[in-house]
This record gives structure tokens, sequence and C-alpha cells, in this order.
């Protein structure tokens, strides 16, 4: 299937056999109630799950490299992967996930100057990838026309995503606090490339977030990820590249730069920066670990400390200097190990730390507790939810129930039926009409976006397509 690699990280462990799955009928999940009218609280579950159906199981029977051993050096867009390297999310979820951290966006609200305004929106742009840590597991690609849409009352937001392109692969998504207090939007395009022992995948789409009390906007682009040892050895996740966040009010600039590993793994989920003002001035630091928490201080507080540290490793290495270094070998890449948690500067204070994640997330593809809840489908959703909302994919669901036979054939089933709809459309001469975004530009930046037109929460789905 075309577009089948799009979707960041390519490789997985799969779930375990087991037998049962949640049947679910479509046929009258066109709308609720009247227009305007909200679905109940957090789209019906009072009380979200804290486990999935059936855990995982281990690849150890799939060849990955018989699979991408032709692919070295190409844009992974054209390559059927196997189900058992996915996770039983869809693309479209997985964006989700940038809200589990959504109470930086509320503090940023309501911190009344612009660099404390800063300091959470850089925190929120650092915790929205955190999830990705140790998340080996491919999201599966959303169809065109696939929606998911979340209402989480407890967190003060409600959010939409629809897939508006298959080529190249699109996905734009809307979000808007409960209380009027943020817009969050944006279009995500992830470029693969599998380079041998890794696959990169290259950030395309810019996001963009409205703080509506100041009238400000912020717009930034996430870093590279770049998964490890696809073909052999044990697959770990690193981070890296610049990102800046600017306020397009104030001109202030945040910059934050996520470490790539380096030869011993020292600088490994390091992430460090700085806030300037529009004249360049540096006005606050930031340092810490995207997969743990983030910390910052005043400038000069900093740079004494930095100083000190760079005598003390000076001294250091003139001591390692007579030490034989050992060889790395090239067979893998090897593991960095775990460095101790961040050192904080006397001095700083806290801008974000990450959720523990449940005790069973090892055997839930390492999902965290709010990963855990997206494809959560209790009785009656059905009615509420757009017919082509993530949710109601029986291959999905499959999966997630541990029934890999099924998910298989049943994601077969929805790419035959994809292709079928697009030669269609090539007899007829007709091109795809998105539903809930229509192509633009961003009303910041001015570079190529899809903004949201409106209309989804007033549910009126008779004209959905059908894409299951």
């Amino acid at each position: 299937m075309n577009g089948e690699e799009e979707f960041f990280d390519a490789i997985t462990e799969a779930n375990q056999r087991v037998t049962g799955v949640i049947h679910v009928d479509t046929s009258k999940s066109n709308g609720i109630g009247k227009v305007g009218e909200r679905p109940p609280q957090e789209n019906g579950i009072q009380n979200h799950r804290t486990s999935l159906p059936a855990p995982m199981f281990t690849r150890s029977d799939f060849s990955v490299w018989s699979i991408l051993k032709k692919c070295i050096g190409l844009e992974l867009s054209k390559i059927t992967m196997p189900i058992a390297f996915n996770e039983p999310l869809s693309f479209l979820q997985r964006i989700t996930e940038y809200m589990e951290h959504v109470y930086l966006v509320h503090k940023a609200s309501c911190q009344p100057q612009p660099l404390e305004r800063m300091q959470s929106v850089a925190a929120f742009a650092v915790s929205a990838v955190a999830s990705q840590w140790e998340r080996t597991g491919k999201p599966f690609n959303p169809l065109l026309g696939e929606t998911y849409e979340l209402t989480r009352e407890d967190l003060g937001f409600r959010f939409i995503s629809e897939q508006v392109s298959h080529h190249p692969p699109i996905s734009a998504f809307y979000s808007e606090g409960l209380h009027q207090d943020f817009l969050f939007h944006g279009s995500i395009y992830p470029k693969l490339k599998f380079w041998g022992k890794s696959v990169e995948a290259e950030p395309r789409g810019t996001i963009t977030l409205e703080l509506l009390k100041h009238n400000e906007a912020y717009t930034w682009t996430n870093p590279t990820c770049c998964v490890h040892n696809v073909i052999i050895g044990k697959l770990w996740i690193e981070q890296y590249g610049t990102v800046e966040i600017v306020n397009h009010r104030t001109g202030d600039k945040c910059v934050l730069h996520f470490k790539p590993c380096g030869l011993f793994g020292k600088e490994l989920h390091k992430v460090e920066g700085y806030i300037q003002d529009k004249n360049k001035k540096k006005l606050f630091m930031i340092y810490g670990k995207w997969t743990e928490c983030l910390w910052g201080l005043d400038p000069a507080a900093y740079e004494s400390f930095k100083k000190q540290e760079r005598r003390t490793d000076t001294l250091r290495k003139t001591k390692l200097d007579d030490c034989p270094e050992k060889a790395d070998g090239d067979v893998v890449d090897a593991v960095p190990e775990a460095q101790e948690t961040v050192q904080v500067i006397p001095g700083s204070k806290l801008l974000w730390r990450v959720n523990t994640r449940p005790p069973n997330s090892a055997q839930m593809y390492n999902f965290t507790s709010f990963t855990v809840s997206l494809n959560e489908l209790e009785t009656g959703m059905e009615k509420i939810l757009a017919p082509t909302d993530c949710r109601l994919r029986p291959d999905i669901r499959g999966m997630e129930n541990g029934n890999m036979d099924l998910a298989s054939q049943e994601k077969e089933r929805l790419e035959e039926k994809q292709r079928e709809a697009r030669r269609e459309r090539a007899r007829e001469e007709a091109e795809w009409q998105t539903r809930w975004f229509h192509r633009g530009s961003n009303p910041y930046t001015g570079t190529p976006d899809w903004l949201y037109v409106g209309g989804y929460f007033e549910r009126d789905f008779s004209g959905c397509p059908d894409i299951y």
C-alpha cells in the first residue's frame, strides 16, 4: 500500500494471539442530538481503562532484513510491512498524544509575562515527543478520510484530526480549549528513510499554538526521530535536531537543541536551549531530557555553572589521555547505557516532568496511561462518533484484541477498498474532497498548511465517506 511507511517508527513487536474481537455496528454513526451539542464527558467514558485487552508478543518469526534490504537510502513510502510491526493505534491517534501534558498550555495561558508563557510553551513542545520514548512500534497508516476525535473535559480540551491526503500522506489536526483559552493546530507529514541499521523520521509540517487571552501565536516543527537496530540488536530511539519556537506577537524565540546520542551516549535524550528576545538577547536558559524533565534558570547562573563544569571535564580528560580506548564493534548500534538523571543546577525551576508510565507498559507497546485510553470504545460511543473514526477500524480493533489473523485480513481488505475508491475517482475524473480541513497557508508563517473549517462538533456526519 502506497504510503504504508510514512508514519513514524518503522519496526515493532506485536501482541499475543488471543481470540475475540469487538464487532461495531457503524450503521447508526451519523451524529446525535441538536446542532452544537457536545458529546458526553470524555466521549462517554467516565473511568478510563488501565490496560489493553491483550498483551503484545515478540516478532522473532519475522525477517525484517528481507523486507528492508532493498530500501537502503530510500524513503519508505511504498513498502508494505507485516502487521506484526505495528502498534494498535492509527497515526491520527498518535498525534493526539501531543495533548497528554496539555496542562502546560493552560498554565501558559494564565502566565502574566511573555517570558513565563514561553517557558511553558517550550515545555509543552518537549513534552509532545516524550511518549515516543521506547515506542518502537509503527502506528497504522490512516486511510484517506479517516478521522479521530477526543473530548476530555477533565483535561479541558477537544481534538479532531483527519487524513487529508494520501500522496503525500498528510494528517491535519485541530484542538481547542473548552474554556476558550487556546487553539492548537497543524498538519504533519513525517518523511522516513532507512539507513541500513536505522530508520530516520524527518519532521515536516508546522505546529501552531494560539493563546487567545494574550493574542499570541507560537509556531514550531518537531525534532528528527531515529530508531536504531531495526535489523538486529535491541531497538532504541533518539531525537535530535534544533527546534525553534517563535512568538509571532513579541518576536521572542526559544531555541531548543535535541542532542544526538554521541560516541559514548553521554548526550542521549538531552535537550538544551534558551529563550531570546527580538534583539537576540538571551533571557532564560533551558536544559533537561525529553524523556524525563525540563528545567530552566537565569543565563548568568547557567554560564557560571557551565564554566565550572568545563574545568572539571578538562581535568578528567587529562587523566584519561593515557588510557587505551576499546575498539567499537560495527554489528549493531550499541544501546547507550542509561545515564544518571538530569543534574539540577542550583537556582533552577522545574518546567515539566514526564508522567509515570503504568507498571504493565512494557506489555502494552510501552504506552503511557493516556495512550492506553485512546482506542477505548464503550457501548453507545459508535452513535456519537463519525463513521470514519479510528476506533471503528476493524484491523486496529482486531490487533488490540490479539486476533492477528483477523487484523491482517481486515488491513488488506481496507487497503484494497481504498485502492478501488481511488480507481473509481480516476475513472470519473473526480478529486477527493476533504471534509473538515481545507488546504491553505499558515496565517503566521505563510507556509502551506491545512486549516480546520469547523462544524465537526455539530455532528452532521451525513456526508462522511464509507472507508471501513
